[in-house]
């Protein structure tokens, strides 16, 4: 086992539309933004994650910043392919004299298409892949959270990620009912952006609206603990200098409302075509948050408030998803019925 050990490596790859991460051997290795930087006249690859992210809306004209991922699918299939390429090579392999064949298992939005699919599948495989396995978003964050999808209970999870909220009721290792809706955390980002213009005629760039969203985002106008106000910079767009203003939770709150009642709906209604047997069930055990959208303030109260159910916040749910497909990819033979090829 040793030798094939060294000819091949398994990787468990969450291909998120904000960031991309990878485990090996039960270790998180890669945690890197989905962007990659490359040069406009050879097309070049200049940087890969948290090196292009710092590049990103800064490039003069001969680099180019591109986020290969949009909605939770390949948009740039060549970009994607680059990306992964880079994100791999960040594995310390220590000194090989070749490059190590791939077995990987990619995570993918619920409502994905076969043209989608077959994208991550064909950058994948030009990315190194011998064998590529793919499995669902939810049915990853399900097991990630430790949750046992093979039992006949049913389990509600919703996965927030950048681009996409993928909603499903998960029963005997399959999804029961799912929502996949192109709502996330890419979409309170542009919320903000656009608040910021129309709010306070400050125009802000992507990185700065992102900021806002962590530091003092929230799905609330009133919450329990107090969080200080933000300071932004950007240019004032009726005299075009740069200048500050500070943000308070609350208005993020009401700048992102429209988006989160759209999450809210879907929830409703992945709620509405579950069996009785299984609404049963979800009413005893509650929904699971998991996605970087979790971490919204305030936001597991709101849906509980929605839905007059309670709400549980995964432990790390940035890490859910690919501790999940991780899982998988150690256990192959158990998760041989979820995953896809």
């Amino acid at each position: 086992m040793g030798l094939f050990d060294f000819f091949s490596s398994d990787l468990a790859i969450d291909l998120g539309t904000a960031n991309t991460l990878i485990i090996q051997k039960d270790k998180v290795v890669v945690d890197e933004p989905s962007i990659i930087a490359l040069d406009r006249q050879n097309g070049k690859v200049i940087a890969v994650g948290k090196k292009a992210m710092q590049m990103h809306e800064k490039t003069h004209e001969n680099i180019r910043t591109i986020r290969p991922l949009r909605d939770g699918v390949i948009a740039d299939f060549h970009a994607a392919e680059q990306m992964i390429r880079g994100l791999i090579r960040m594995i310390n392999e220590g000194k090989r004299f070749f490059t190590p064949s791939h077995r990987m298992v990619i995570c993918i939005p619920s409502g994905i298409t076969e043209v989608e699919k077959r994208a991550v599948r064909d950058s994948a495989e030009h990315a190194g892949a011998k064998e590529v396995y793919m499995i669902p978003e939810p049915i990853a964050a399900a097991i990630g959270i430790g949750i046992n999808i093979e039992q006949p209970v049913g389990s509600m999870i919703v996965d927030i990620g950048g681009g996409t909220t993928e909603i499903a009721v998960i029963a005997l290792s399959g999804i029961v009912g799912d929502q996949s809706i192109r709502t996330a955390g890419d979409v309170f980002t542009r919320d903000i952006l656009d608040y910021m213009r129309r709010q306070h005629n400050l125009l802000i760039g992507e990185r700065s609206a992102e900021k806002i969203k962590v530091e003092v985002g929230s799905a609330l106008t009133e919450l329990d603990e107090e969080i200080e106000p933000f300071e932004v910079r950007g240019r004032d767009l009726m005299t075009g200098i740069p200048k500050v203003i500070t943000v308070t939770y609350s208005e993020v709150a009401y700048a992102i409302d429209k988006s989160i009642s759209k999450i809210e709906e879907a929830v409703l209604r992945a709620l509405e075509t579950a069996p009785p047997e299984l609404s049963a069930d979800i009413y005893d055990r509650g929904i699971h948050l998991t996605g970087g959208g979790a971490l919204l303030r305030g936001l597991d109260k709101r849906l509980s408030m929605k839905t007059k159910l309670p709400v549980h916040v995964a432990d790390d749910p940035l890490r859910a998803v690919v501790r999940g497909t991780g899982k998988a990819l150690k256990e192959l033979d158990e998760f041989k019925a979820v995953l896809m090829t």
